[in-house]
């Protein structure tokens, strides 16, 4: 990869800096875009002349609709357009795995955009990961401090094959370094086997030697609640984006980061691929230790990837 140049937009994000890191250690030179750049066409597809591909990493830091729409959907529209206009061939886009079953905003507005992407004569790559170490440790501060773990009915309707960024950046770069990616929408999540929260909570009980205080609450609260917010979002346009967010609790809440199988409607862990080398389990053991740099897989549900 020695001596290739990358057009990187959302460098600044978490998934976006740890491939900028990948790309450089591959010996890659990484054309880092800014925001600023999206707000000049012109000058974008400029920038992308010296390019022989892009990536990108940008995503919704809210999630509501008007965000999600204007960077998950219009933001790498103007990118891809400005790729064809440069004349760079080389399009990997970092989505997510909850689009194959597209329910929120962003997960629309992504959807949206990868079906444009596809009928380019780009040579595209599409990435969908599953769930990210910063997302599952919401309430590992909460456990080490004596409180209770919150699981959404048994704690086992849902799982996932969570991977780091480092991981992903990794396999973002061998997607670049390949040709057998091109033209393919790949779900990629880590090593092992698919985590439930409920199982989740017990290692983080475990590993703390503090006895297991798991509480249980109702799948259906937050659609409840977003049934409620969308009501008074009809008299109150501020609320209408808390309805959005109540529906993305429901989703994770009833729905898992794995491979859907339309055929027999159900997630299959078995079909979802496995990449790279950190567990989860072992971010959460560093994250317990205080140890930063080891804890540095994490990722936000939203935000630049």
């Amino acid at each position: 990869m020695s001596g290739l140049r990358v057009a990187l937009a959302g460098a600044t994000g978490t998934i976006g800096g740890a491939t900028e890191r990948a790309l450089v250690s591959a010996g890659a030179t990484v054309i880092a875009l800014t925001r600023e750049d999206f707000r000049a066409p012109t000058s974008l597809a400029d920038k992308l002349k010296s390019a022989d591909a892009v990536i990108s990493c940008i995503a919704s830091r809210t999630g509501a609709p008007r965000d999600a729409w204007a960077v998950d959907h219009d933001a790498n529209l103007a990118l891809m357009t400005a790729t064809e206009t440069a004349q760079v061939n080389r399009f990997i886009l970092l989505s997510a795995i909850c689009v194959q079953k597209p329910k929120l905003a962003f997960q629309r507005a992504k959807h949206a955009f990868e079906m444009k992407l596809q009928e380019t004569d780009l040579a595209w790559t599409i990435i969908r990961p599953t769930a990210f170490f910063k997302s599952l440790s919401g309430q590992v501060a909460r456990v080490k401090a004596g409180k209770p773990y919150w699981v959404f009915g048994n704690g086992r309707r849902t799982a996932c094959k969570p991977i780091s960024n480092r991981d992903l950046a990794s396999f973002v770069v061998c997607c670049l370094q390949e040709t057998k990616s091109v033209r393919k929408v790949l779900p990629i999540g880590g090593p092992g086997p698919a985590i439930t929260p409920l199982e989740q909570a017990e290692y983080l009980f475990k590993t703390l030697q503090k006895p297991a205080k798991i509480r249980h609450m109702p799948v259906g609260v937050f659609a409840a609640a977003a049934r409620v917010l969308d009501v008074a979002g009809a008299l109150f346009p501020n609320v209408q984006d808390k309805a959005e967010f109540a529906r993305t609790a429901h989703y994770y809440a009833s729905e898992s980061m794995l491979v859907w199988d339309a055929e027999s409607a159900e997630y299959r862990a078995e079909a979802t691929p496995e990449f790279g080398t950190e567990t989860l389990f072992a971010h959460y053991d560093a994250v317990l230790s205080g140890d930063t740099h080891a804890a540095l897989g994490a990722h936000a549900m939203f935000g630049d990837a």
